[in-house]
Formats: C-alpha cells, structure tokens, sequence
C-alpha cells in the first residue's frame, strides 16, 4: 500500500483542521503508527465519533497502523475540553463494561489482519498502576502551571472552576503518548480539533523526556449548515450501538442530511471516490427532491456500522413508511423495526374476531387494540371517514369485517394506518 498521498486525502475530504509541522515528511517517510484516544464514560459512540474513527480508516488504507486506545483509566477522571461541568466518576466495573462495547464497535472500521493491523490499547493497563509520587517526579515536572493555564481545555473551565482531578488530565493524555510510543512506536496522534492543548503536551513531554520527535493533527468540529451541532437530534444523540439508536433512525438519520451537507458527509464519512461524491453531489443539486446523495450516504454508513441486513431491513421500512412497499414484502428483521418505530402490541387473536364471524377481524378492535382509536365510536367515525388502512389498503366504511387470512402477514403481524404517517404494529397470538 502506498503511504504517501494519505494527508492529500484527508485534505480533499476536509478531514484536517490542523497539524504540526512535521507531519507531512512524516506520513510520506513510511509507515507511521498513529492513535486516537476514546472516551468510555458511555457504554457507545455516537455518530460524531465517526469523524476520528475514519481518519484512522484512512491511515491503514494507505499503510499505516492504527492504534485506538479506550481510555480505561483518563475514563475515571474524564476530559475536561469541551465540557462546562466535571463529570461525574465512574466505578472500575462500569468502565470496564464500556471498554468492551466500544472495542466491539471500533472493530467493524478497522482490520486488526496484516501488515498494517490495527491494535487496541486501553491506558488503564498503566495509568491504574502507576504510582502518584513517580508520575509526579518523571512527569508532572516538566510542565509549569502557567504552562498548563494557557490550554484552552482548562483556560475555558476556569471561572467555573475546575477540580485538580480533571486539571490533571492534561498531563495523563500527555504520558499516555509517551507511553505508545515505548510500546508501540506511535508517533501520531490524532484528535478532535478541542484536543490540540492535549497533543501538543504530549508531543513536549516525549522531546523532553525521550529526545524524540512527535507529530499532532486535529480533525475540524463538525456543524450542520443551519448552525446545529452534528449528530445531535430532537431525541438526543445517535449512537453507534443499536439498542439506543436502532438501524433504522440510524439510517433515517443520515437520509435527513441537508443538500447543503450531503457532499461534506460523503467525503467524512464513506469511502467513496471523489469523481463518485462528486457526482452525487452533482445529482443532488439538480434533483434534489429523488436524494441521491442522502441515499448513498445513508445506506453507506448503516452499512459499515449495523451490516447489510440491518441495512436491508432499514430500507424495507424507510420505503413501506414512505414509498409504496406492499408490507407482505417486509421481512422478519424489518418487523422487529417496526416494532420498535411504531406502537406495538402483541395481542390474543381472539380478542380481534368479528362477533358475527369468527374467521373474520373486527377493524373496529383493530384500531382500538392498535391504540389508534380510544373507543369503538371513535373507530366507527376514522373508518366512515375513509382514514384506515390494513397493512396499507385504505379500508371504506363498509368493510368493517376483514377475512382473517387476509390480514395476517409474517410472523401474525398486521400493520394499522391512521392518515398518511400514523402506523401501530399488531401481533397476534
């Protein structure tokens, strides 16, 4: 692989912010070993972690090794940068517990195979052994509290105040570089653009301690064009894991994407080529009501971090909620979204049937069962007002009995539509 058009790269899609000045001659050299540090105060990443985790996609695509280390021990103080308030400490057993998640998760990016093969690191191998009075004499000595006063991570939390626990995290970042490079020869290490006060400590503590050179880049923080910062929704962040954001509003997500930002997400977050980005965003310009851009980005990304059935499944739903898909097509993992997406209720089949037919469904049960309708009256004027469907077949006022073969879909699933967008999930036992 080649390993000297990497930083091109990165620039082109916009991924660089900036970098101290010895990294180009650096990446062209040879093969670097580069890190990036992960927080593990939560049990997942979010969407803005993607950023960082596809500079290192692009690293060991051009011949370079990445090393993503989960801070297992920083996690017990956390980073102040970025943060208004200390946050709160965590016990040994929850950060454990996070450290395993998010490893899995860092794994569907990067292949930890060959030549190039990424390596995890969690500093709480050292940094929970480390003792006070030795950190203090072969660290903290090299850095002055003027020093440390004139980083923005601290220099920002000061009139709020800032605790010695997290004043100190500074210096922990700085010997967790110094110590990657000892054991895996980094000499890279890449950020958010939040962290450089970070990195340029570690870079000063591995001169002065080592003699030896070190290099530091920084990835831009990422804004929607209305102002907004990314990744953050009405419902609260979006995750990677898919518990707390399922594959589909995952996948909805990034569908949602402004033309304005399509191209700049195209280059962050897929591999796609430039002439490739380039004419989507041609595409999307001109058409912009067909989405092409939003579509490749979305299914690209839920792709690479839920797996091509999940992704399958997302689309299914995205296109029976907004296309024309006849729900009998769904599949078993697409009604397991739509379970979670839509009211779901899991209900006896013989509380449905028709008093007058027992092969048939009542549709005023249906929509009272459903939750679409508090009341049998209620149910009584949606469907004389033609604003039912079953399983998407607008149903008139007359068809109040519906065969009961004709209703069930897989698995004994029946979809109840109120209007164009309001859809509840039945099951039947």
């Amino acid at each position: 692989m080649q390993t000297t058009n990497v930083l091109e790269e990165l620039h082109w899609r916009g991924l660089v912010a900036q970098h101290t000045d010895g990294v180009p001659g650096a990446l062209a050299a040879g093969p670097v070993s580069a890190y990036i540090g992960f927080d593990p105060t939560g049990s997942s990443l979010h969407v803005g972690s993607l950023v960082v985790i596809m500079i290192l996609v692009h690293l060991q695509r051009h011949g370079h090794r990445p090393i993503a280390l989960v801070g297992g021990g920083t996690g017990m103080i956390g980073d102040p940068s970025g943060k208004v308030n200390e946050r709160q400490l965590l016990s040994d057993e929850q950060v454990a517990a996070n450290v395993a998640s998010i490893r899995a998760q860092l794994e569907r990016f990067l292949s930890f195979d060959g030549p190039s093969a990424a390596r995890m690191r969690n500093n709480g191998d050292w940094l929970t052994t480390l003792p006070l009075v030795e950190f203090l004499r072969d660290t903290g000595k090299h850095f002055t509290v003027n020093y440390m006063l004139q980083k923005e991570s601290v220099k920002s939390r000061m009139e709020a105040g800032i605790s010695f626990t997290e004043f100190s995290y500074m210096l922990l970042q700085a010997y967790d570089f110094l110590e990657l490079r000892r054991r895996d020869g980094v000499t890279l290490q890449l950020g958010g653009s939040e962290q450089w006060g970070n990195i340029t400590a570690g870079i000063e503590l591995i001169r002065r301690v080592d003699g030896a050179e070190a290099h530091g880049l920084t990835v831009p923080l990422l804004m929607t064009s209305s102002g907004t910062k990314f990744g953050k929704t009405e419902a609260g962040a979006v995750w990677l894991d898919a518990a707390r954001t399922s594959p589909y509003a995952f996948y909805q997500f990034w569908l949602g994407a402004e033309d304005h930002d399509v191209g700049r997400y195209l280059r962050f977050f897929t591999l796609l080529t430039k002439p490739e980005i380039e004419a989507l965003e041609l595409a999307t310009s001109a058409s912009p009501e067909q989405r092409a851009g939003q579509i490749a980005l979305a299914g690209d990304v839920t792709r690479r971090v839920h797996g091509e059935a999940a992704l399958a499944a997302a689309e299914q739903v995205s296109t029976f909620f907004f296309g024309r898909l006849d729900p009998r097509e769904l599949s078993d993992d697409a009604f397991s979204i739509l379970r979670a997406e839509a009211p779901f209720a899991e209900v006896d089949g013989a509380t449905l049937v028709s008093d007058s037919d027992a092969t048939s469904f009542d549709a005023f049960k249906l929509l009272t069962a459903s939750g679409l309708a508090a009341s049998n009256g209620a149910a009584k004027r949606l469907l004389e007002q033609g604003g039912v469907s079953v399983n998407k077949r607008k149903i008139g006022g007359s068809e109040r009995l519906l065969p009961r073969a004709d209703v069930l879909l897989r698995s004994g699933h029946i979809v109840i539509g109120k209007g164009k967008r309001d859809f509840a999930v039945l099951r039947v036992r």
